[in-house]
């Protein structure tokens, strides 16, 4: 008496389950609504005190970002130092961690599990504490302002986030594959790239995304050792926010054209990332 049946217990469970997905689901997505929506309106109803909710949609907003009349009259190319500097690094990236964390799964090196280890040492070491170096560096190669100045600090954060991530996807392929594929007359290199590298697709394709994300919202080093030729879309937030206050609608606007394509990305991949992150190293 007075004590529920299992299946009605469940039933409850699940429904307050379901309802605490939907609210994490609002918490998360307002912010990315709300940013989409002040990109919308006028620069008098995004500096509106209390929100203006209802309003007729303009893209005045996005006009002026491209127009001589914005704050920035190069923002296209913005976007396209951007894409350049994002998919080189994330080449560059995957390519090397591919072929490093190949030879730490599959070769016995020696002092390997030290080598791998200090490789993650340095994803935990601060950006910020090596901005200072990094600008010097450029400096004496003259290599300020270039994609190059961007690509190599990019590929270098993202070098040991990619060797420890597919690590795990190398360990869990059997080598029995490519000693087949040798013996049948194909090389360590063909059977990488014809036979191992395709079974890690979901892998591969999840720590892309990841690599192409940190690489195109990188704001910092961006700000630093870019000034003109290589600025990328991101450095544009700091022209908006003026002595004069913050213009909310071109912000919003800059923030909501460059938050589009890695999130088209992300969608058009996004069942080989769901599988990339629930196997291997994540596993």
């Amino acid at each position: 008496m007075g004590i529920l049946p299992y299946k009605t217990k469940k039933t409850a469970v699940n429904r307050f389950l379901d309802l605490l997905t939907y609210i994490i689901l609002f918490v998360a997505i307002f912010p990315v609504a709300w940013m989409v929506l002040t990109s919308l309106k006028t620069s008098w109803d995004a500096q509106a005190l209390p929100p203006v909710w209802f309003f007729l949609p303009t893209f005045e907003n996005y006009g002026s970002l491209f127009s001589s009349k914005g704050s920035s009259n190069q923002f296209s190319s913005l976007l396209w130092n951007s894409v350049v500097v994002s998919l080189v690094s994330t080449f560059l990236s995957i390519v090397f961690g591919a072929l490093a964390s190949y030879s730490l799964s599959r070769f016995n090196l020696k002092r390997g599990k030290d080598l791998a280890i200090w490789i993650l040492s340095t994803r935990m070491f601060p950006p910020a504490a090596t901005l200072v170096p990094v600008f010097m560096m450029m400096s004496w190669f003259d290599l300020i302002d270039t994609y190059t100045a961007l690509i190599i600090p990019y590929t270098a954060f993202n070098l040991s986030f990619v060797v420890w991530m597919l690590k795990g996807f190398f360990d869990d392929i059997p080598i029995d594959l490519e000693e087949a594929a040798m013996m049948d007359g194909c090389s360590r290199m063909t059977a990488f790239y014809k036979i191992i590298l395709p079974l890690i697709a979901p892998g591969l394709a999840a720590t892309a995304i990841i690599c192409l994300m940190f690489s195109w919202n990188e704001f910092m080093f961006a700000l630093v050792l870019s000034r003109n030729d290589a600025v990328t879309a991101p450095v544009i937030a700091n022209q908006f926010i003026t002595m004069y206050g913050v213009k909310w609608g071109e912000l919003t606007a800059a923030s909501t054209l460059m938050t589009a394509p890695v999130l088209f990305f992300a969608i058009l991949v996004r069942n080989h990332m769901i599988k990339g992150l629930t196997m291997g190293s994540v596993k």
